[in-house]
């Protein structure tokens, strides 16, 4: 047992991904003149390469003669397996180098609100090598703790300890009603009187909390899952929601109007990425989205 894992230490210590792609190139190419050209070497080195090989592995892995090339029965499994290493080999590469070339921006509702379609154009024209994706998922991360992206906008609070953030603007607060709610006929609405409706709130990522009202005059509360579901209620008049001026820029749904919430205090925007693993790209986001949320409709604590 011991020879046999020694024999194999040994054999994985001297292999090579060039000798494995020489066996492929010659196999399909057909010879080793067009592997090489293939490969771009000279037809010595492959020679060299598919010997070494064979040595490394002590079997014959293709029967030659003047006019063709074809593997052997150890050659036909050594192809197969040769293939599934190489193919592992280039996902590792662009995993790891498609994070320079790609940045994946989380959130769970309502992206950059009214900067959205402003965010992506900017991205494109200021930096046309690094693809821009914008994901939604219903986290309390923005999926960012998921590994489903490299930073995410959140307007909630993230674990300090695990993730880096900075604030990039303000939001107002707006209320979510019915079409048909006698309140959509307002202007706006107060702080104060929403005790006096059920409130839809998502605990999970959503803005609104009890603790914007005193203990002994909050609203009664009915729980939601997520974006969707929290619109269609509103819209079957279930209730009323409290949200982001970035929600309704985002979701313009037929049966829900949204009304300034008077005398509440706005909503932070903040960026958060993974503190000891930042993308080469996050402080440039950061900067643009800064930017964007600067302005005159900028609303500050």
């Amino acid at each position: 047992m011991h020879a046999l894992w020694y024999l194999y230490a040994e054999i994985m210590n001297e292999l090579e991904l060039r000798h494995l792609r020489c066996l492929v190139a010659i196999v399909e190419t057909g010879s080793f003149t067009d592997a090489a050209i293939e490969l771009g070497v000279s037809q010595a080195a492959v020679s060299r390469n598919l010997l070494a090989l064979e040595q490394l592995l002590g079997v014959r892995l293709l029967h030659r003669t003047s006019r063709s090339v074809t593997p052997t029965t150890a050659g036909v499994q050594a192809l197969a397996q040769a293939r599934q290493v190489l193919a592992a080999a280039d996902n590792l590469v662009a995993a790891a180098t498609t994070g320079h070339t790609r940045l994946r921006i989380g959130h769970a509702w309502s992206a950059m609100g009214r900067h959205t379609l402003e965010f992506q154009r900017h991205w494109a024209a200021r930096y046309p090598d690094v693809q821009l994706e914008l994901i939604r998922t219903n986290s309390a991360t923005g999926g960012l703790a998921e590994g489903l992206c490299d930073m995410a906008v959140l307007r909630t609070e993230a674990d300090a300890g695990r993730f880096a953030s900075e604030t990039v603007g303000y939001e107002p607060r707006y209320c979510a009603l019915a079409a048909d709610d006698p309140w959509a006929r307002r202007r706006s609405i107060r702080l104060a009187e929403v005790p006096q409706r059920t409130l839809l709130i998502d605990r999970r990522t959503g803005t609104t909390t009890p603790e914007l009202w005193p203990q002994d005059a909050r609203p009664k509360i009915q729980d939601t899952r997520d974006i969707d579901d929290w619109l269609a209620i509103i819209a079957a008049g279930g209730g009323i929601g409290i949200t982001p001026e970035g929600t309704t820029a985002q979701y313009q749904r037929d049966g829900v109007v949204f009304r300034p919430l008077r005398d509440a205090p706005p909503v932070p925007v903040k960026m958060i990425w993974r503190r000891h693993d930042p993308h080469p790209s996050t402080h440039a986001a950061i900067a643009l989205l800064a930017d964007l949320y600067r302005g005159p409709r900028q609303v500050r604590p």
